[in-house]
């Protein structure tokens, strides 16, 4: 019975493991989007700065290209609707995946005292 315990333990030890893997590069994605909001935040203040009169480049692999100030200013926008889209979905996603390993925890609580209450039995036998 001990042994069927262990290996049920160390296979939930195994998937939470799993769990907080998946929780870290989560937030680590999220904080790259959160560099992004930053930088193109930047990018739309300084556009809010020019007028009509100035010229705004784009760089498309080494090449710089002219680009209209209101379609310059349109795709800042669009990007950081889509970024800000992301992190919430990655928000949600954190939040469901804490909660799945708050259970697993739990789980793992209550494996780990059947495991020593069985230990203990086997110690007492001996």
């Amino acid at each position: 019975m001990a042994s069927q315990l262990q290996e049920k333990l160390q296979a939930e030890v195994t998937k939470y493991q799993q769990l907080q893997k998946d929780i870290s590069s989560s937030m680590a994605a999220r904080q790259k989007l959160e560099a992004q909001v930053t930088e193109n935040n930047i990018v739309k203040e300084e556009l809010a700065l020019l007028d009509d009169s100035n010229t705004v480049y784009k760089l498309i692999g080494p090449v710089l290209v002219k680009q209209d100030m209101e379609e310059a200013k349109s795709t800042v926008d669009k990007r950081l609707q889509y970024i800000n889209g992301e992190i919430k979905r990655y928000e949600t996603m954190l939040k469901e995946m804490e909660q799945k390993s708050e259970q697993q925890r739990s789980t793992l609580t209550k494996l780990q005292q059947e495991y020593q209450r069985a230990q203990g039995k086997v110690a007492a036998k001996a």
